[in-house]
């Protein structure tokens, strides 16, 4: 009958196995579940998370009790001594000497990477070219939706969307005030609402308003939605983008939404990362399908105001 294995070659097995079963069993799973052609590999930082815990556990199993402790000391303790054959000895030395030669090298060498340039943007070979002439209707109401908004306005109805309504109606309640309006008041609003109590209102004056409005909109929904990961500043520095290896988008950099067409935001916005081609893996996306969770005019409104936090305008179609 086979001898029990030693403690300290039961735990540097464990821990070989776990790390191996790790870096290449959970990839190797990955590709067949998802049936994609290339393995999808473990980030390093979640390797290390993932490999401190196990080497948490072994310590624990290790140094419970003193018969154990005593048992994984062994080996070290008799090859620290010389009680090991010469060969032994040898090849001991040599192993622990490659394998400290090899992690410093492993983190010192060049690593080969992609251009920043390749994050810019992402592939678009799948881009509905009917989206290239897309242009965003919020920031663009016509005469009808100014006439429904002035009508509004007079009534004290302006309408908002769902999501901004509890801290509108809490407001409301807190100052007392009856005009949702009072909750925004920008110059322009301000402008407007003298206009209307003069009875006195022009369409520009209305616009402007009007966009003021879906500005506030659009804010709230990317408070809401966006910022965890994009940022107040819309520069890619939210709370959760440290998590990701490849970190959210820049809006503020002259390379990234401006350079872009509105549609291409767009349709950006809506498919998310899964709806990025194939080619774009590995430098693809962690963003959600929006659609799934808002309207075709709350991603709108949300655009609208990408392009006004980052204080960018969208590049025109190339026929225009």
């Amino acid at each position: 009958m086979m001898s029990r294995l030693n403690k300290f070659w039961t735990t540097v097995l464990t821990i070989i196995v776990i790390y191996l079963l790790i870096k290449f069993g959970i990839p190797a799973v990955a590709r067949q579940v998802t049936g994609l052609p290339f393995p999808l590999p473990v980030p390093g930082a979640l390797i290390f998370i993932y490999m401190v815990l196990v080497l948490v556990a072994m310590f624990l199993l290790v140094t419970f009790d003193d018969g154990p402790l005593n048992e994984f000391l062994r080996p070290i303790k008799r090859f620290l001594r010389g009680d090991f054959t010469k060969p032994v000895r040898t090849i001991g030395i040599v192993l622990i000497s490659l394998a400290v030669g090899w992690y410093v090298y492993d983190n010192v060498v060049p690593k080969i990477t992609a251009p920043l340039a390749l994050r810019i943007q992402h592939p678009s070979s799948n881009f509905p070219k009917k989206m290239e002439d897309a242009q965003n209707p919020m920031t663009n109401p016509t005469e009808a939706q100014v006439a429904t908004f002035i009508e509004q306005a007079k009534a004290g109805e302006v309408q908002f969307i769902e999501q901004v309504m509890p801290d509108i109606e809490a407001w409301m309640d807190e100052t007392g005030e009856e005009d949702p309006l009072l909750a925004i008041n920008t110059p322009a609003i301000k402008k407007f609402r003298a206009a209307v109590e003069a009875g006195n209102v022009d369409n520009e004056t209305a616009r402007a308003a009007l966009l003021e409005v879906r500005l506030y909109m659009g804010r709230a929904l990317y408070a809401m939605n966006c910022r965890a990961c994009h940022g107040d500043s819309v520069a890619g520095d939210g709370p959760m983008a440290d998590g990701f290896k490849l970190r959210p988008i820049n809006f503020t950099d002259n390379g990234t939404i401006e350079t872009i067409v509105e549609g291409y935001t767009f349709w950006r916005v809506e498919n998310g990362g899964p709806g990025l081609p194939l080619e774009a893996t590995p430098w693809d996306s962690a963003m959600p399908e929006w659609k799934v969770s808002l309207s075709e005019e709350e991603r709108w409104l949300i655009i609208m105001a990408e392009y006004d936090l980052a204080e960018k305008t969208p590049r025109m179609p190339e026929k225009h």
